[in-house]
């Protein structure tokens, strides 16, 4: 009984030690590259987490890791699983750790809003 009780040793996924404040500016340079702005990019992730736009502020400026932004985030999105689609090429739907979903639905509408996508759209409004 004491092997089917003994906790595994789970390595976490590197990404989820990265501060949001590093790839920030990616996301940033990546829409505005196509004629998007900063502040779209900013409703986007105020829109999945919840995060007031000083709050929002506030965690990059911690340099907050993702597993702590999510894991902190005031309010998930209900409308997120609406989120579908490749990215990276994981269909983001199929993604069951729930973690990295969260990561590639960020991604996902980052992607959208540099393909043009209306803002409607992309909040599933």
């Amino acid at each position: 009984m004491a092997k089917e009780t003994k906790k595994q040793e789970t390595k976490k996924h590197r990404v989820y030690t990265i501060s949001v404040a590093s790839v920030y500016p990616h996301y940033v340079a990546k829409a505005e590259k196509k004629g998007r702005t900063k502040a779209e990019v900013d409703e986007i992730i105020r829109w999945l987490t919840g995060y007031s736009q000083k709050e929002l502020d506030a965690e990059l400026t911690k340099k907050t890791d993702f597993e702590t932004f999510f894991a902190n985030a005031p309010r998930l999105n209900p409308a997120r699983t609406l989120i579908k689609g490749v990215i990276c090429g994981v269909r983001v739907e199929d993604i069951e750790e729930p973690l990295m979903r969260e990561l590639r639905y960020l991604d996902k509408l980052i992607d959208e809003l540099a393909k043009g996508k209306a803002m409607e759209k992309i909040l599933r409004q």
